[in-house]
């Protein structure tokens, strides 16, 4: 066991001189202040402190003569008056390598910065052909490629939105997102490679796009067929027969839209030009995971992701020219979003596609060893797993950091960093798909402890509260933020009232952003996070909510009731476990077990199968007919039943004893 707090690495002076943090501390006039003063300056005086991050970095874009914050949350807006558009900020530059692709089958391609801003070019002139403009939606169907960082970027460039879902998701998981926003577009691959199989998506594709009644245009990326062949794609590749059939509440008039090819698409050049559009307006579309509902199509702006992530990217993980950044990601992640904030501070964004773990658990070592990779981030369940493999990583000397995410890193993980890459500190990273950074984190002028997260990040006052809504320090309690961030939501879609935004963060503590992780936050201002305080599902760093998972289940005949718990914590990822009430009469077969895997693995993803079904007389819940997701959760990780859930508040008490380990 490795104790809690156990100091592990502590910067040497040669590091702190030429850290990104301290030379932003030398241009403020604060040359050797102490980070939490620094902190505590830029939550306390907001406007100040962003508008340093601004001018710090020279961010392309006109200043208004507006407030630079006015109102608070929820409602605060940023820089009024004032424009920006996030590709020509990330487009900047023509010197270096923007972009390395790696897939699991061996292929690499290399993109120099001049290269990315034709291609950009070109999609934008195929987008501009297809008539999207500002405040158009353009959804991708897509994994972790090239095509999906040059569509974005030519996206933004003219003010329209973008929206991705990784091919692994099913399709009603995929339709439940991109209904909700109403694309103009759809750019999707044929399918793609995964664990050494190949997966075919094309027949998803065309139910996607035939639940998509907005489309006007279908853009096909021949990726697996290309694969399958051992070659990129090449110029000239035609589309296939991609079908859409119009639904039949929609209009007989309404068009089934055009298919073209990823080169269609990229066929004429044309002219790099950037739609200067208000701080405020949407860049991208994320989503929550859809624990309650529909999932939540969350709205992030231009100006807020540039000064968020040019802040975190520069002084957390200290990147910047010359440096090469990898994060393990998919396109449904928000930590792709974040990945390629790379191109923001001039850094080179490794984009890699495929297992975690194929050919052998120490692939994604060997990637970043091969390419260089002077930042290397994963989620903790991998570097757990590099620990019990034995995996001892080799030939990784330019490596200056690894970051962890998606949930914490126990105290071993931290220590095994520490003993197979000495002098190269871990900073665990904790934040969310909510605001698209991290709120706690490090820098390289921190100590690096075990299980322990040095710091509050610069302009996020996160705090925790106990149940009355009192900040306390030195116990665990609500992770919370009290003054508001460029980058939170700037809306969710088809919300205009605000309500479900209102409804997702501030219904507990009024005016108090409520994020849904247990914290302990530490005198010196470091923290410890204890996981969700949600039912989320979070699997192999991909969030889904359970209700997603029903709606696959629940649609068996055999099934009457469900209920799913992920054991997982602490960075350890435990057994998914799927409880059914089944219909009057059936049985929970082989056959039917077999079915409801195979309908998870296509509908959601593969990392949603349940580990074990058990067959139970009834679901727990509520007086008002909520399922009792986390007190079954906590009673299987071992609080007693009556501790768990009081009796008195459930419609069926009695079936409690069902679900004790």
């Amino acid at each position: 066991m490795v104790a809690e707090g156990a100091l592990l690495w502590e910067p040497a002076d040669e590091i702190v001189a030429r850290a990104a943090l301290t030379r932003y501390l030398e241009w403020l006039g604060r040359p050797g202040a102490a980070y939490e003063e620094v902190w505590q300056w830029s939550v306390d005086h907001p406007a100040e402190f962003w508008t340093s991050i601004w001018d710090h970095f020279g961010v392309v874009g006109k200043r208004g003569d507006g407030p630079v914050i006015t109102g608070t949350m929820p409602d605060a807006e940023w820089f009024t008056g004032s424009t920006v558009n996030y590709a020509e900020n990330a487009l900047r530059r023509d010197v270096g390598t923007a972009v390395v692709f790696v897939s699991e089958d061996g292929a690499r391609q290399e993109i120099s910065y001049a290269e990315l801003r034709e291609e950009v070019a070109r999609v934008r002139a195929g987008l501009v052909r297809l008539g999207v403009g500002r405040g158009d939606r353009v959804a991708a169907y897509l994994p972790n490629i090239p095509q999906a960082l040059i569509a974005f970027l030519a996206t933004a460039s003219l003010g329209a939105i973008w929206s991705a879902a990784s091919p692994d998701f099913g399709v009603p998981s995929v339709v439940d997102r991109f209904k909700q926003i109403e694309p103009t577009v759809l750019i999707a691959v044929d399918g793609y490679r995964y664990n050494g199989k190949a997966f075919d998506r094309s027949a998803a594709v065309n139910e996607i796009a035939g639940g998509l009644p907005s489309l006007r245009a279908t853009v096909w990326i021949p990726y697996l067929s290309a694969a399958e062949e051992g070659r990129p794609p090449q110029r000239g590749e035609p589309a296939p027969p991609v079908t859409r059939e119009v639904p039949p509440e929609v209009p007989p008039e309404v068009p089934p839209g055009e298919v073209l090819g990823w080169e269609g698409l990229r066929a004429e050049e044309g002219p790099l030009e950037f739609e200067p559009v208000p701080f405020g307006h949407p860049l991208w579309i994320l989503y929550s995971s859809g624990t309650t509902g529909l999932p939540k199509p969350i709205v992030h702006g231009h100006g807020g992701v540039v000064l968020e992530h040019l802040k975190s990217l520069s002084f957390h993980q200290d990147l910047g020219e010359g440096d090469v950044f990898f994060w393990y990601t998919t396109t449904g992640w928000m930590m792709w979003n974040y990945l390629v904030g790379a191109l923001l501070v001039g850094a080179t964004a490794v984009l890699y596609d495929g297992s975690a773990a194929h050919p052998s658990p120490a692939a994604l070592w060997r990637i970043a060893a091969s390419e260089g990779v002077t930042y290397f981030g994963v989620g903790a369940p991998y570097l757990m797993a590099s620990m019990k493999a034995g995996i001892v990583p080799e030939g990784l000397e330019r490596l200056r950091g690894v970051g962890s995410t998606g949930s914490p890193l126990p105290p071993e993980g931290f220590a095994w960093v520490a003993e197979r890459l000495p002098g190269v500190p871990v900073g665990s990273f904790s934040g969310g798909t909510d605001v698209c950074t991290g709120f706690v984190g490090a820098t390289v002028l921190h100590p690096i402890r075990a299980g322990v997260i040095p710091c509050r990040s610069l302009g996020a006052k996160v705090e925790s509260f106990d149940p009355a809504g009192r900040p306390v320090v030195g116990e665990v309690g609500e992770l919370v933020i009290t003054e508001p961030m460029p980058s939170m939501p700037v809306m969710f879609w088809n919300d205009p009232g605000g309500e479900r935004y209102r409804e997702s963060y501030f219904d507990v503590y009024p005016g108090v952003w409520r994020h849904g992780d247990w914290i302990k936050l530490n005198d010196d201002g470091s923290c410890v996070i204890y996981g969700r305080s949600d039912s989320t599902l979070n699997r192999g760093g991909v969030r889904m909510g359970t209700s997603e998972f029903y709606r696959v289940v629940e649609r068996f005949e055999e099934v009457a009731d469900s209920l799913v718990i992920d054991t997982g914590q602490l960075g350890q990822e435990g057994r998914l476990l799927l409880y059914v009430t089944l219909a009057e009469g059936a049985d929970l077969t082989p056959e039917v077990e077999r079915a409801i895997r195979v309908a998870l693995r296509e509908e959601l993803s593969p990392r949603h199968v349940p580990d074990e079904i058990h067959a139970v007389p009834g679901i727990p819940r509520t007086l008002s007919g909520k399922k009792l997701e986390v007190p079954v959760r906590k009673m299987l990780l071992g609080t007693p039943v009556e501790q768990a859930a009081n009796p008195d508040a459930m419609a069926n008490p009695e079936v409690l004893r069902y679900f004790t380990p």
